[in-house]
């Protein structure tokens, strides 16, 4: 049996490669649709978009700068009608890649998986 570390990496690895195959004819980065999905449920100033990633990203600038370019942003971070289409459409796939990771595993069994983990990160972040 393989330890946790392993199947942490290893998984992470897989996800970004699924997203990175889902998200790549749009041009976009799993990085990209966090923000995407950031400023559409959570709209506010850029700073405010920069705290509520802090723990994903330093800078979110670029990313909002390529959504802008694409005619997706108005304002500092509000979501124009095409921005709000292509969040929709990049949505849809990202919830069927999710769904596809979570294939076989219930409500319950992804609650106890996710409660096992928190309780695993609050470990390892305590005082050695």
């Amino acid at each position: 049996m393989k330890p946790l570390g392993y199947w942490l990496v290893h998984l992470h690895d897989l996800i970004e490669t699924r997203f990175h195959r889902a998200l790549e004819a749009d041009g976009l980065t799993r990085r990209h649709w966090q923000v995407l999905n950031t400023i559409a449920t959570e709209p506010g100033t850029l700073t405010e978009v920069e705290q509520a990633l802090a723990h994903f990203h330093d800078d979110v600038r670029p990313l909002v700068e390529d959504f802008a370019g694409r005619g997706w942003l108005t304002g500092e971070c509000e979501l124009t009608e095409a921005g709000r289409r292509a969040h929709d459409r990049i949505a849809a796939q990202v919830h069927a890649q999710r769904a596809r990771l979570l294939d076989g595993i219930s409500d319950d069994e992804y609650v106890e998986l996710i409660r096992m983990l928190e309780r695993i990160a609050e470990n390892a972040a305590a005082p050695v």
